[in-house]
C-alpha cells in the first residue's frame, strides 16, 4: 500500500468507519460489548501494524467529529418528550446528581491516593466522570495530564456503557428514571448512548444527568483550584 493513499483523508474515515462497522458485528455476539471499545482497538492496532501515523489518520477522523455537534442537540428531543416526568423529579434529580458528582470525584481522589499515585495522576483521574471536553479542561487548569485525563474519560465512559446497567440490575435497581441519572452521571456521553438504545426513558434522564453533572462537577473544582493554587 502506497504511503501517499494512507496520508489521504479518505483512509482516516473509511477506517473509522470499518472500525465501527466491526464493532457493531461483535456486538452482535456479545451484547455487553460496546462497539467503541472495539473500534478503538482495531484502530489503534491498524495504526501500529501498518505504521501509520497518528496526525495522518486524524485528517480523516475529524470529517466524524463534526456529527458530534447534531448528536448531542438531538439529545434534547427526548428530554423535551419527557419534560413532564423531569418537572415531577426534580429534587430526586437535583439530590442524585449532586451525590454522583461528589462521588465520582472523591472516590477517584480516593482509590489513586491510596493505590500510591502522584498528585498529577489524582488530578487527572478526579475529571474522569464527566464529558471528556469538560474533564480535559479541568484537568488542565488543575495541573494534571489532559492527555491521560482524556485516557481515563474514555475508559470510565467505556466501561460504564458495557457494565453499568448489569450492575445496577445485580443491586435490583430497576427504575428507568434511577438507571438513566447514574448512568449519566457515572458514564458521561458513552454510556447515554448505550442507555438510549434501551430506553428512551433512560436515554432522557442519562442526558440531563450528564448535562448537570458537567456543570455541578465545574462548580466543585472551584475548592480544589484555590487549593491547588
Amino acid at each position: 500500500m502506497e504511503l501517499s493513499l494512507l496520508q489521504q483523508p479518505l483512509c482516516g474515515l473509511t477506517l473509522s468507519v470499518v472500525a465501527y462497522g466491526a464493532g457493531l458485528l461483535l456486538q452482535r455476539r456479545w451484547r455487553f460489548m460496546h462497539p467503541l471499545f472495539v473500534c478503538s482497538a482495531l484502530i489503534i492496532f491498524v495504526l501500529i501494524t501498518l505504521h501509520i501515523p497518528f496526525e495522518d489518520y486524524k485528517k480523516g477522523a475529524d470529517f466524524l467529529t463534526i456529527l458530534l455537534g447534531p448528536a448531542t442537540v438531538a439529545l434534547g428531543v427526548p428530554l423535551y418528550k419527557y419534560a413532564h416526568l423531569i418537572r415531577s423529579n426534580l429534587r430526586r434529580i437535583g439530590v442524585s446528581v449532586l451525590a454522583g458528582s461528589i462521588a465520582g470525584i472523591t472516590c477517584s481522589a480516593a482509590i489513586v491516593g491510596l493505590l500510591g499515585g502522584s498528585k498529577s495522576i489524582v488530578l487527572s483521574m478526579m475529571p474522569k466522570s464527566v464529558s471528556s471536553p469538560i474533564a480535559i479542561e479541568i484537568s488542565q487548569h488543575l495541573g494534571g495530564v489532559p492527555e491521560l485525563t482524556a485516557v481515563l474519560t474514555t475508559m470510565t465512559g467505556l466501561f460504564g456503557s458495557m457494565f453499568g446497567t448489569q450492575i445496577l440490575r445485580r443491586l435490583r435497581i430497576k427504575d428507568d428514571i434511577s438507571i438513566g441519572i447514574a448512568m449519566g452521571a457515572a458514564a458521561h456521553g458513552i454510556g447515554t448512548a448505550k442507555v438510549l438504545k434501551d430506553s428512551e426513558v433512560q436515554g432522557s434522564f442519562s442526558g440531563l444527568s450528564m448535562a448537570l453533572c458537567g456543570i455541578l462537577t465545574s462548580l466543585l473544582f472551584i475548592p480544589v483550584y484555590i487549593w491547588v493554587g
